[in-house]
C-alpha cells in the first residue's frame, strides 16, 4: 500500500524531536503520549521521528497480535538482544521473555516489576534511549504498570507511547489510569491525531497524482469519502490509483440509488427491482428519475449502461458488491 506523506503532522513531529532534545541536554526521561484513533498516522508519526540520526539506541515493543501475554512489551524488546550481561536472574529473564520452558519458581508481581525495570535499566545503559510503546491499548496488564513505572525513572529516556482511546483497549480503565499517569508527568508531551483537513488531502493528492490533482472540489469530494483518515485515504489511492482523480466527477448516490442501479444494470424492470427491494414502484420510479439526473443520462437504458461500464471498472464508489444484487433477485424469484 502506498503511504501517504506526512501532511499535517509537522508541528506534531516537531514536538517530538523538541523532547528528544530535551533528554538528550538533560539527562532527564521525558515522556510524549501520541493518540488517535485507527489509521490517523500514529505509527507513521513515530517512524518519521525514528529517521533521525540521533535515535541510534531504540527500544521498541508492542503487543502480540493474538491472545496478549504478561510482559509483551519487554519480550519483544528482549527477542533477538543478546541478554547475557543484564544483572537480572536468567529464571526471572526467562519469565519476562517469554520463554517456552520457563523455570518452575515464580515470582510476585511486585518482584517480577521490579526485575522488569532493572531488566530495561540494564539494556539503556548511559545512553540517551528513545522506549517505543506502539498501540499502548492493546497491551496486558503487566505490560501496562512496567510503562508508568519507567515514565517515573531515572533513565535519560524519551519515552514515546501511541495509543487509541481507552474505551478500545484490552484493559479500559487501566489503560486510561496508565495514560492519565504518563500524561501527568513534568514537560510530557501530549498530541491527539484526528483526521487530515481537506486541504491537507489536497496537499497529499498533488504529491501523489501531481498539480493536475489540485482542485479544491477534488479534494473536498476525496476528504468526505476517507474522513481525512490517512488510512482510509492510503487505501483509496492504492485501489483506486489515478482513478482517484476522478472522484469529485463522480455523482454522489445515496445507498438506495446505488441499489436501484445496479439493478438497472441487470436489466431489471421497475417493477422487478421494487419487488426485489421491498418498495413501491412510485419510489422505484423517483429513484430511477433522480439517478438519470445525477448521472447524465438520457434514459434508463444509458443508465444502465453507465452502471455496467462502472462495475467492469471496478467503481467501489459506485457500491459494487458482486453478488449483492443477483443474491437478493434470486432469493426473490
Amino acid at each position: 500500500m502506498m503511504a501517504v506523506p506526512m501532511v499535517g503532522r509537522a508541528s506534531a513531529l516537531d514536538e517530538l524531536r523538541g523532547a528528544w532534545s530535551r533528554v538528550r541536554n538533560g539527562r532527564r526521561p521525558v515522556t510524549a503520549v501520541v493518540t488517535g484513533a485507527a489509521g490517523t498516522g500514529k505509527t507513521a508519526l513515530v517512524t518519521a521521528f525514528l529517521q533521525d540520526p540521533a535515535t541510534t539506541n531504540v527500544l521498541a515493543g508492542t503487543a502480540r497480535v493474538h491472545s496478549p501475554a504478561p510482559y509483551d512489551w519487554l519480550a519483544a524488546v528482549l527477542a533477538g538482544r543478546d541478554t547475557r550481561g543484564l544483572d537480572v536472574p536468567p529464571d526471572a529473564l526467562a519469565w519476562l521473555k517469554q520463554d517456552p520452558d520457563v523455570p518452575r519458581e515464580r515470582y510476585t508481581p511486585d518482584a517480577l516489576l521490579r526485575i522488569a525495570v532493572a531488566a530495561v535499566r540494564g539494556l539503556v545503559g548511559n545512553a540517551h534511549a528513545v522506549l517505543v510503546v506502539e498501540d499502548l491499548h492493546t497491551l496486558d496488564p503487566a505490560s501496562l504498570n512496567l510503562i508508568a513505572e519507567l515514565g517515573s525513572t531515572d533513565l535519560p529516556v524519551l519515552l514515546l507511547v501511541t495509543s487509541q482511546p481507552p474505551e478500545a483497549a484490552l484493559s479500559p480503565e487501566l489503560t486510561t489510569r496508565t495514560l492519565a499517569r504518563l500524561n501527568g508527568h513534568p514537560g510530557a508531551v501530549r498530541r491527539h491525531l484526528g483526521g487530515l483537513l481537506p486541504a491537507e488531502v489536497g496537499e497529499v493528492l498533488q504529491h501523489v497524482y501531481g498539480s493536475e490533482a489540485g482542485a479544491p472540489e477534488l479534494a473536498e469530494a476525496v476528504w468526505r469519502r476517507t474522513d481525512g483518515n490517512p488510512y482510509r485515504l492510503s487505501e483509496l489511492i492504492a485501489v483506486e490509483g489515478a482513478a482517484v482523480c476522478e472522484i469529485s466527477r463522480r455523482p454522489e448516490l445515496t445507498a438506495r440509488e446505488r441499489e436501484v442501479l445496479g439493478l438497472l444494470g441487470e436489466g431489471m424492470p421497475n417493477k422487478q427491482i421494487a419487488r426485489v427491494l421491498g418498495i413501491s414502484v412510485r419510489t422505484v420510479t423517483v429513484h430511477v428519475s433522480n439517478l438519470l439526473r445525477k448521472t447524465g443520462a438520457s434514459s434508463r437504458t444509458e443508465a444502465a449502461l453507465w452502471a455496467l461500464s462502472g462495475r467492469r471498472s471496478g467503481d467501489h464508489h459506485l457500491g459494487w458488491r458482486d453478488n449483492d444484487t443477483t443474491a437478493r433477485s434470486q432469493s426473490s424469484a
